[in-house]
């Protein structure tokens, strides 16, 4: 069995869910106004505009539409971690290194909410 030393304590995880539900909160309306950006027509009403200023909007709009899509697939990915974050609370596994057994430091995890590893299995990682 674990010493309390490898775990966070009752009290710690659930200032680390507070934090973590908030980031969830403000991550979703992100992916909504992602979503809402790369789903509107993009009509501009540029149809009586010259064919060749037509044609480079366009080009932007589907690079934007790209870009925006991919935003929200790392958005999407960002949620789902911190959901995941939230089941390590509840399994009290938060906060502890999956390479190295150790708890990550605080101010690492109230900086990255999701973060499995600590710094020192990162940079082993290297």
């Amino acid at each position: 069995m674990k010493t309390s030393k490898n775990k966070y304590s009752d009290k710690d995880l659930e200032n680390f869910k507070k934090v973590i539900e908030e980031k969830i909160v403000k991550a979703k309306a992100d992916l909504g106004l992602l979503k809402s950006s790369y789903m509107n027509d993009g009509n501009n009403g540029t149809e009586d505009t010259s064919p060749t200023f037509k044609a480079f909007e366009e080009g932007s709009e589907t690079m934007s539409k790209e870009a925006n899509t991919q935003l929200a697939l790392r958005q999407e990915k960002f949620i789902r971690d911190l959901k995941n974050a939230l089941v390590r609370i509840e399994n009290k596994t938060y906060g502890v290194c999956r390479i190295t057994g150790k708890l990550i430091n605080k101010k690492r995890l109230f900086l990255v909410p999701h973060a499995t590893l600590s710094i020192e299995a990162k940079n082993m990682q290297k």
